[in-house]
This record gives structure tokens, C-alpha cells and sequence, in this order.
């Protein structure tokens, strides 16, 4: 499985399909119906910023702040993505944690979204009960070469849906940081693990995955 090839893509599919949802007043339309409806618009609305284009990480973050985090339960990301530690976190620690991680997200995959040229979003029909209260939502990205799949774990709160896990390839976004997160706290701790995120985020680089 090819690291470069997913965080190449990853931040695209999930700005694209994801913040599609900024702005719209919940309705009873089911999370599938959500992202299709809306997903090419916001795709239209990537490729015409040349800022996001070029990699502006705080133009991205921005945008992400505002449209992307509102509809994504990012703690439970965030925890899933430590592991256990996250339980003997002290709450200050979850806050830099969830910070430092956002950060660490939006830096690596910055550059993907000059990607974005003329790519389609195919969602899949959803295979829920109508009491399912947990969903994956199947997609595919449509572009030059194979189609990409790309799936989302969702969760219905009393707020709407939201995005707590993206697959991209075949590969779990928090199964792909936990064991490297889990080596780093292994070593230094809950408070290393914030300082090692840190780090890479003051200096710009990004986490080395494999």
C-alpha cells in the first residue's frame, strides 16, 4: 500500500465530501443522499480557489475550521487515534492533543488539494437499517486513472451526522496514526506525543507513516 498515494489524496476527498455539509440546515436526508447532492458543488468551489489550490496552509485551515471541523466528531477521532492513553489524558492534555492533531492533519495534506482538477464523486447506496444510529458511507472518486474508494464512519447525534473515521485505499485514517502514536507516548509519554506534534507542525514537516 502505497502512504504517499493515500495522503495525497485524503485531505481532497475528505474537504470534498465533508464540507459540503457548511451551511445546510440539518434535514431527515440520509448521509449518502447528503454527500451526493452536495459534494460537487464543493468540489466546483475547491478548483476555483486558487489559495487552496496553492497549498495556503492558513487559507486550508480556515476553511476547514469553518466548514470541514463543524461536522466531524473530532474528539472521538482524536481519542481513537491514541488508543487507551487517551483515558489517563488529563483534559488540558486532550485539548493540545486535539490541536496539535488538526494541525498535524491539515500541514500534511495541504498540499493534495492542488490536486483537485477534475474529479466526480460516486456514493454508493447505503446498506443501513433505518435505526441505525452507526453508518459507512461508500464512495468512489472518479478522475484520471483507477477510481479511488473512499468511505466514511458516521454517527447519527442529535445534532446531525458526523464523520469520526475516513478510509482511503483500503486504509482506516486512525488505524493509520494510532500505532504511531501509540510508539511515541510508549516512549515519552502523553506529554511527548503533544511535543513531538508540535514540533512538526512549528517546523512544517509531517509525520512519517509506515
Amino acid at each position: 500500500m502505497s502512504f504517499q498515494l493515500i495522503r495525497r489524496n485524503t485531505l481532497i476527498f475528505l474537504v470534498s465530501a465533508l464540507a459540503g455539509f457548511a451551511g445546510v440546515a440539518q434535514t431527515q436526508e440520509e448521509p449518502d443522499q447528503l454527500i451526493r447532492r452536495l459534494s460537487t458543488d464543493v468540489l466546483e468551489t475547491i478548483k476555483n480557489d486558487k489559495d487552496v489550490q496553492g497549498g495556503d496552509v492558513r487559507k486550508i485551515t480556515t476553511f476547514v475550521d469553518g466548514k470541514v471541523m463543524p461536522h466531524i466528531n473530532f474528539t472521538r477521532m482524536t481519542a481513537a487515534a491514541v488508543g487507551r492513553s487517551w483515558r489517563q489524558a488529563t483534559p488540558e492534555q486532550q485539548k493540545r492533543l486535539q490541536e496539535e492533531f488538526k494541525a498535524l492533519l491539515v500541514r500534511t495534506y495541504s498540499g493534495a488539494l492542488s490536486q483537485v482538477k477534475d474529479q466526480t464523486i460516486s456514493v454508493k447506496g447505503l446498506r443501513a437499517s433505518p435505526g441505525d444510529t452507526e453508518v459507512i458511507v461508500r464512495s468512489e472518486v472518479i478522475g484520471r486513472g483507477d477510481p479511488i474508494q473512499i468511505d466514511y464512519r458516521m454517527e447519527k447525534t442529535p445534532a446531525g451526522w458526523r464523520i469520526y473515521d475516513l478510509n482511503v485505499l483500503g486504509v482506516w485514517l486512525v488505524e493509520t496514526y494510532r500505532s504511531q502514536f501509540a510508539q511515541e507516548i510508549t516512549a515519552r509519554g502523553i506529554d511527548g506525543l503533544i511535543a513531538t506534534l508540535a514540533e512538526r507542525n512549528k517546523s512544517g514537516s509531517v509525520a512519517k507513516k509506515g
